[in-house]
């Protein structure tokens, strides 16, 4: 694995998920705290950032600092009704900065910092791919991020920006609905083949924050996506608070505590409804809620049954209802025609919901992915799609436009007009490419902009100018081709634009050298995209299918040119001499004024964190430091104190000196100790280790001294057995000569002589003192008598000599075996003469 990363990210307005593609499938990766899921909160305190799980849990100590719902603020403006809504929900401060965009206060290393949501959306970025590059043990840079159906062009360049900030390589912003159906589709053996009619499934993806229904088309090694119908304000939270509410104004009346007014209050119970949305969702008893100490050191409880609930979030369940019912109506399928609605999504277990699914669609939801995992899953299979590292199954994805997106240009002072095209339609298939012809002397721009009902205040997209464009050499308007595109990343862009010079040449005409292309005038470009006649074209811009083109205001557009080309044939003219027109494209700049950041601003943004991912990186050292320390005294004390441990290895005045140091370290660390450099807690810890280490090393040794003794006293049993076998004249060491002997019995009685003694030292020894004789020099001793005795008792004896061969017959087995050596050569050689011609 070592060798790519290829990894999904689930961003979630509550948690994330992490999912990499393997060789053996789809892996979700686990966290620092062994989880698969990572809350989506970051907090700032006075020495470092806190990421994930351990923001999530100090949330309550650390309100004002905490901060969370971030997919909400990314790519809008602070007076946006979207954020006013939700900022009375959010506990930490947020400001309008100069420009009209968002600002979040907190205070970070004791001074006070404003940060942008796209910049708290790259720390938990970072926080994602430092867990990934931790389990995969490898750098991550390719990803796939999901984004949600709804999302506008604004809010997935902002999504791009954070990524770019936080150092990922965004292969593809993947909407939620596509990865879904993805990870449902790819592992489908029984679909029908591509000519055959597609298998209808709806999905229904009810989250924490929204709640997004879409139907797909699956055949055998594709799926295309139908239609998609979402309400971005429907989710999980939207019940919690509802029932936060309720019980809120309950416990006035009853404890007379107003949580609403109390933030940490509000949160805490926001978090015990969430628990009992859960226990509900299972049983259909009363159940209790209760809260210790929870304003004014009082102690609330209540209780609600599942019925309850229900009644109180009905007009939520009228609006799923709603939602269901759009999506069904935009796709234009029969009831007949859906062959399964599966639910994912942590909301999607609410019964209520089920029971509206099965309402709207006469079926009953089926829960064949894994409800919280299943998009991560789907990025994770499209991140390995879109990379070289990993083989996928051939498998195409098409998705589709959520919001039409109209185009419209400016007048030209050459007399034409202005105008606007319907560019991309409602569903239409994405990533597409479509080609503009327009007619121009001078630069212009064209402005992009949404139609309908879309979930954010400005319909508008960005407008491009195309410049250095010149009138032609007769100072007639020239043509200029403009490619707008909406991309992988469902961002409407104007890719290029070029300009195309024609110069005249002469030389004969003939019939078949007259025919030109013909490009189709707005008008007609609509109609035929309404039939759908349309070519998609893949991202890298390969495809041999081009672009949809439009002609806008072409001066001669008369439709006479087949009139003249048919009477020209018929006269003979075609055999006169005809200009040519030599045609050259010229590439031209264009000027993007759209919302994101400027590569200026994200080279700016980017330094920052690298500074902060310096700055947690050391906190995180020093942390470590120092709880080295405390964990090294605790440790040392307790074993100390202990006979059975270390207690035994010291004198009691030693012991108790040792014990008062440890319980001064202690003291220390809470007192002046407490916020140090990294190196004075090693320092204090290399000093402790020198007083607590002998210590222990004399315990190992007592222990593990006597099997060391005993092995050595075994092999010098073995040796001793070997030489009463030479004394007794034992035809296995037969070959063994006086010499030998003698130093094999000098060995012996050296190491043991040494072994006895050592013994006896010792045996003569406190446990308190140092040893006199460690494990390691009686190993080496025994290595050293093994060494010199078995290179001698293990030599084998000399082989006999052999004898001696008659000439004559000694060369004619020379000759007997030379000639088997060809017979056998040549036989080899034939049959690789029968492989060759096999093979052939």
């Amino acid at each position: 694995m070592a060798a790519m990363s290829v990894i999904g990210i689930d961003l979630g307005n509550e948690s994330c998920y992490i999912a990499v593609a393997k060789a053996g499938g789809i892996e979700t990766i686990a966290n620092d705290y062994s989880l698969r899921s990572t809350p989506s909160y970051i907090a700032f305190s006075g020495k470092n950032r806190i990421l994930g799980v351990a923001a999530k849990n100090q949330q309550v100590t650390n309100m004002k600092n905490t901060v969370y719902g971030l997919k909400r603020l990314i790519g809008r403006k602070f007076r946006d009704p979207h954020v006013q809504r939700e900022l009375q929900w959010l506990p930490f401060n947020v400001v309008e900065e100069r420009n009209g965009t968002i600002g979040i206060k907190v205070n970070y290393l004791n001074e006070e910092h404003t940060f942008s949501p796209e910049q708290c959306l790259a720390m938990l970025l970072t926080k994602l791919k430092d867990t990934a590059s931790t389990a995969l043990q490898t750098p991550i840079n390719d990803c796939v991020i999901s984004v949600p159906s709804y999302f506008t062009n604004n809010e997935r360049k902002a999504l791009l920006d954070s990524a770019a900030i936080s150092g990922l390589n965004v292969l593809r912003l993947f909407n939620e609905t596509t990865a879904t159906a993805l990870s449902y589709g790819i592992y489908k053996q029984d679909l029908p083949a591509p000519e055959e009619k597609p298998r209808n499934v709806v999905f229904v993806d009810c989250g924490y924050a929204s709640l997004q229904v879409f139907a797909c088309a699956f055949n055998k090694g594709k799926l295309k996506m139908i239609t998609t119908a979402a309400d971005p304000y429907l989710g999980g939270r939207d019940i919690d608070r509802l029932l936060a509410d309720h019980f809120a104004a309950e416990f006035q009346k009853k404890y007379h505590v107003d949580a609403k007014s109390n933030a940490r209050a509000y949160v805490r119970l926001l978090a015990e409804v969430e628990k009992l949305k859960k226990q509900m969702s299972a049983n259909s008893t009363t159940l209790p809620l209760g809260i210790e100490c929870f304003m004014n050191d009082k102690d609330v409880k209540s209780e609600m049954k599942r019925a309850d609930m229900e009644v109180i979030c009905a007009s939520l369940f009228q609006r799923v209802e709603d939602t269901l019912r759009q999506c069904l109506n935009q796709s234009g399928l029969q009831l007949g025609d859906i062959y399964a609605v599966e639910i994912v999504g942590g909301s999607s277990r609410v019964p209520a919901i089920k029971q509206l699914i099965e309402k709207v669609f006469q079926k009953q939801p089926s829960t064949t992915l894994n409800q919280d995992e299943a998009v991560s899953r789907g990025c994770a299979l499209q991140c390995a799609m879109l990379s070289p590292a990993v083989r996928v199954r051939e498998f195409s994805v098409t998705d589709v436009q959520n919001y039409p997106v109209h185009l419209s240009w400016e007048a030209s002072p050459g007399g034409e007009s202005a105008g606007e095209l319907e560019v991309f339609p409602l569903n239409h298939a994405t990533p597409f490419s479509r080609m503009l012809t327009f007619y121009r002397t001078e630069p212009f721009s064209v402005k992009a902009f949404y139609i309908g009902n879309i979930p954010y205040p400005d319909s508008n997209i960005g407008t491009w100018v195309v410049k250095d464009i010149r009138p032609a050499s007769d100072g007639k308007p020239q043509k200029v081709k403009v490619k707008v595109r909406i991309n992988l990343h469902g961002i409407m862009t104007v890719s290029s634009a070029s300009l195309i010079e024609a110069k005249e040449s002469t030389e004969p005409e003939t019939p078949q050298d007259t025919q030109e292309a013909q490009e189709t005038p707005a008008d007609q470009q609509q109609q035929q995209q309404s039939n759908g006649d349309q070519q998609q074209q893949d991202e890298s811009e390969t495809s041999s299918a081009p672009a949809q083109t439009a002609e806008v205001g072409h001066p001669q557009s008369t439709g006479k040119g087949w009139a003249k080309k048919i009477s020209a044939w018929f006269s003979g003219e075609g055999d006169k001499e005809k200009k040519k027109k030599l045609v050259k494209s010229v590439d031209l700049p264009i000027e993007a004024l759209t919302s994101g950041f400027s590569n200026v601003e994200i080279n700016k943004f980017t330094e920052q964190e690298f500074k902060m991912i310096a700055s947690d990186k050391q906190e995180k050292e020093r942390a470590d430091s120092r709880n080295a320390l405390e964990e090294y005294v605790y440790d040392l004390r307790n074993k100390v104190s202990s006979e059975e441990e270390l207690g035994q290895y010291l004198l009691e005045a030693d012991r108790e000196q040792l014990v008062r140091l440890l319980d001064d370290m202690e003291n220390w660390l809470y007192e002046d100790g407490e916020d140090c450099n990294k190196q004075v807690y090693i320092d204090k810890l290399s000093e402790l280790k020198s007083r607590g280490e002998p210590v222990q090393q004399r315990k190992i040794e007592f222990e593990v001294r006597p099997s060391v003794l005993e092995n050595f006293s075994r092999s010098l049993q073995l040796c001793s057995k070997a030489l009463e076998l030479i004394k007794n004249n034992d035809p296995k060491y037969a070959h063994l000569t006086d010499e030998d002997v003698n130093k094999v019995n000098h060995a012996y009685q050296d190491a043991f002589k040494w072994l006895e003694q050592a013994r006896a030292n010792l045996h003569n020894t406190p446990k308190h003192l140092p040893v006199p004789i460690t494990v390691a020099q009686i190993r080496q001793e025994k290595s050293n008598f093994e060494n010199a005795a078995n290179s001698i008792l293990s030599r084998p004896p000399p082989k006999a000599p052999s004898p001696p061969k008659d000439d004559k017959k000694q060369a004619g087995d020379e000759n007997s075996s030379e000639q088997k050596e060809q017979q056998q050569n040549k036989q080899n050689s034939q049959e690789n003469m029968e492989w060759s011609d096999d093979h052939f």
